[in-house]
């Protein structure tokens, strides 16, 4: 992906947030510069809060990508142990007919919540013994605490202020209907370096193309540009 397409996606990122009432943390609004001048900002490094923007390694944005912003994500030590520090949250824009693909997660159980705007639309199937992609199973999640037993490749449909359960094992994939969708995600500890595992062999970040200055960083900048 340019970057100028990132700076762009940022901004129009921001604005639909701030017209559903929500107000990024701070620190989203530093610039690369501010980001390296700092000597507290450690934890919002190991933690990878931030801007996350993906085509999956495509090129196809339009078409499947996701736009992502980490604001708080715990330690996996934590979790490990069983108390501290052991969840997250994000929150995430699907546009129309936008393809976030089929995947499922080993660790992370999550929340997925429809925020705001259009129709937020989840396929879902199971896994087999080994937690692999089943096309024969289905499975059960929870929808906003209601058991709701799903068939393989079914689409799942949620307005504004519902939400589904997805537990590791819980294959989806999900895009907007109708609109684009403010998504909110509470889930454990994310890592999305290396519990994202994808039916298909696509990469889980971007490569980027600098024919600008990046306006803030993406949490895929920071070994590079503060390392």
């Amino acid at each position: 992906m340019k970057r100028s397409r990132i700076n762009e996606i940022m901004a129009a990122a921001d604005e639909m947030i701030r017209r559903h009432g929500f107000t990024l943390p701070p620190f989203a609004y530093w610039s690369p510069e501010a980001f390296r001048a700092r000597d507290d900002a450690a934890r919002i490094v190991e933690a990878r809060m931030g801007w996350d923007i993906t085509d999956y390694g495509e090129g196809r944005f339009d078409e499947m990508g996701l736009f992502l912003f980490t604001l708080r994500n715990g330690r996996l030590r934590d979790l490990e142990r069983g108390r501290g520090m052991v969840y997250a949250e994000k929150l995430l824009i699907s546009r129309q007919d936008q393809l976030s693909p089929m995947h499922t997660h080993v660790i992370k159980s999550e929340d997925i919540i429809n925020r705001g705007g259009a129709t937020m639309v989840i396929e879902l199937y199971g896994s087999d013994d080994d937690g692999n992609f089943a096309e024969d199973r289905g499975g059960r999640v929870l929808s906003d605490g209601i058991a709701r037993d799903y068939g393989p490749g079914e689409k799942l449909r949620f307005a504004p202020g519902e939400s589904i359960t997805l537990m590791p094992g819980d294959w989806h994939a999900f895009w907007g209907e109708g609109g684009d969708v403010l998504i909110g995600e509470v889930s454990t500890v994310n890592d999305d370096v290396t519990d994202n595992i994808f039916r298909e062999p696509i990469g889980r970040f971007a490569e980027i193309e600098e024919d600008e200055a990046p306006t803030h960083l993406l949490v895929s900048d920071y070994d590079r540009w503060l390392g």
